[in-house]
């Protein structure tokens, strides 16, 4: 686990109100796949997590005690967030009585789901009923704006990478956290569900209209003291062929200074797409900061954040050794920390 840090960014018009602390709500997950939300709540804001509450029969845990929403009521609880990921960002039908059981209990509910929570209408009938919320986090501000390209002060690291899931998020709430730790001013900028659960504000981007995408980073991250840094948490990849406008538009609007790439150690193909090789790291670097110079010709890459899960210690230190040295720039695993890591942080502040 990461060391955990105190992320409260102040940002205009994207602050929620969101009721913690929370039961996690694990659904019918029998694979901690699907838990990427509150594997990432416990890892990065452990104490906002009292216990978790699941569908009878799913066999996935996140090892946190297992509360009814009464029970988690009792204990402090007062949202409950829905942990699970179904695909396509639905919220099961199976799902319902259980929810329905936390509204009556008197807890929130908190999704970052696609599905609208008030769509159901037997959720909206007891939310209404219980003077309860339902609160969708992938809904963004209304009144976004067209990005302008127009260059803002203050310092900017966004994370990129050559696929989905496999770290941007962590990479940069460990590289907010170790600017921080050497004295430096920097906010964490959200642009997931889970990110912003994590920090109470952000943006969910792949939520928000294409045309504003771009606009929507550029208010995500405003003018800043010059010493300011933003480390905005990257979205999809552009060599993904499902989410590259996400990713694209997020690029430009956030006019990154700097640019972490984030891999997965022994991925060879796009997930879900096997039809789809990744590129290689050079190339990844070249596509990433040609794109980027549209809106900050000075922009650089500081190093890879490389995912070494599944990996010995050791067998993690000798491959990020060996492809530091092959790709010439400084490799590590955020959530390994270490001397490589330092490196890594030293590279992005030079």
């Amino acid at each position: 686990m990461s060391d955990v840090i105190d992320i409260a960014p102040s940002v205009a018009g994207v602050r929620i109100d969101l009721p913690q602390p929370y039961l996690l709500f694990l659904g019918d997950a029998d694979d901690t796949t699907y838990l990427k939300t509150g594997q990432g709540l416990i890892d990065w804001a452990p104490g906002l997590c009292i216990a978790e509450y699941k569908c009878a029969g799913a066999a996935a845990s996140l090892g946190l005690p297992v509360m009814r929403p009464r029970e988690a009521y009792a204990a402090g609880a007062r949202g409950l967030v829905l942990a699970a990921a179904s695909i396509g960002g639905a919220i099961r039908p199976g799902w319902i009585p259980c929810l329905i059981e936390a509204l009556e209990a008197g807890l929130d509910i908190v999704s970052g789901a696609h599905d609208r929570l008030a769509d159901d209408p037997r959720l909206k009938r007891v939310a209404e009923a219980e003077g309860r919320r339902l609160i969708d986090v992938r809904s963004p501000p209304p009144g976004l704006p067209i990005a302008t390209g127009r260059r803002r002060s203050g310092r900017r690291l966004l994370t990129v990478g050559t696929d989905c899931a496999l770290g941007k998020k962590y990479t940069a709430l460990a590289l907010t956290g170790a600017f921080r730790t050497r004295g430096l001013a920097a906010d964490f900028r959200a642009t997931g569900q889970t990110g912003i659960m994590i920090a109470g504000s952000g943006i969910p981007i792949d939520a928000v209209v294409s045309d504003f995408v771009a606009g929507a980073a550029e208010l995500l991250s405003p003018d800043a003291d010059p010493a300011h840094w933003d480390v905005i948490e990257g979205q999809g990849s552009l060599f993904h062929p499902s989410y590259a406008g996400v990713s694209l538009g997020l690029l430009h609007g956030s006019q990154p200074d700097v640019l972490v790439l984030c891999h997965a150690h022994g991925r060879e193909r796009i997930v879900g797409l096997t039809g789809y090789p990744l590129p290689s790291i050079a190339r990844a670097i070249e596509v990433t900061l040609d794109q980027a110079r549209l809106t900050n010709p000075r922009v650089r890459c500081a190093g890879v954040s490389l995912n070494t899960v599944g990996l010995r210690a050791e067998e993690a230190e000798a491959a990020m050794a060996a492809l530091s040295i092959e790709w010439g720039m400084p490799v590590a695993d955020p959530m390994r920390r270490g001397a490589a890591f330092d490196r890594l942080v030293d590279a992005c502040l030079a």
